[in-house]
């Protein structure tokens, strides 16, 4: 995180004072201030969260099948084209 960063937020979180000693011994081994650990820390483990969550893992299986879909796509049903068609007239219309 960059030190040019306008801070306009606040949070607090109540920790307990041996968490608060392995904190402080951890951003002091990295030369940095709690404050700036515990922000970086979190930042890191919340965009961690973040792609994990949004990132969708597909079996080989499953990966091969939505290849094949892609590059041999089914014709589009009847029903498909009746629903574009009354779109088509309902937009022109």
């Amino acid at each position: 995180m960059s030190n040019t960063t306008t801070r306009t937020a606040r949070i607090e979180a109540r920790i307990s004072p041996e968490l608060l000693a392995t904190v402080k011994r951890a951003a002091e081994l990295q030369g940095r201030s709690i404050s700036d650990f515990v922000v970086t820390a979190t930042a890191e483990a919340a965009q961690k969260i973040v792609a994990e969550t949004e990132m969708m893992r597909l079996s080989r299986k499953a990966s091969a099948q939505i290849a094949d879909l892609l590059l041999n796509a089914p014709l589009p049903a009847k029903a498909l084209k009746q629903a574009l068609a009354a779109r088509h007239r309902l937009i022109r219309d």
